[in-house]
């Protein structure tokens, strides 16, 4: 999609302004939830993408997370010696490491959930609510639009 007009740039940027500042926001208030647990951002999103699959692969994860195969290693050791993840081996190919969440790395990542919910909630709730029907309404076109690509 082009851009029309310079009013359109302006409303991408306040856009832009408007996600850095949230997420900011977001981001410190988790990095304190997280060190909580000891726990890095990686290792979260990780564990985060994970509960929401069966199992994966290393080469899955390391694909994931745009790390090397030994980087995400390291990841799944810290977590796995948290008790947050657990590795078994394939049942078609013992050479084929698997890996997934145990159920403290389920609670971690869905009490975590909860916080950001609360967080995203009491900012929803300082908005005045036409806007605040507005944003969902934009946000489900825009979640829709980004899921079909």
């Amino acid at each position: 999609m082009a851009l029309d007009t310079s009013s359109e740039i302006k409303d991408h940027a306040k856009l832009a302004d408007f996600i850095l500042f949230s997420q900011r926001e977001f981001l410190l208030n988790l990095s304190r939830e997280l060190n909580k647990d000891n726990i890095s951002f990686a290792q979260f999103f990780l564990l985060s993408y994970l509960a929401s699959s069966k199992e994966l692969t290393m080469t899955d994860i390391a694909r994931k997370m745009s790390h090397s195969t030994a980087a995400a290693t390291g990841l799944v050791d810290r977590l796995e010696k948290l008790g947050y993840m657990e590795r078994t081996h394939a049942i078609d190919d013992r050479r084929k490491v698997m890996v997934r969440v145990t159920a403290k790395g389920l609670n971690l990542v869905s009490r975590l959930r909860e916080v950001l919910k609360g967080q995203i909630a009491e900012a929803m709730n300082e908005a005045d609510a036409q806007d605040a029907a507005t944003f969902m309404t934009n946000y489900a076109s825009l979640d829709s639009a980004a899921m079909a690509r």
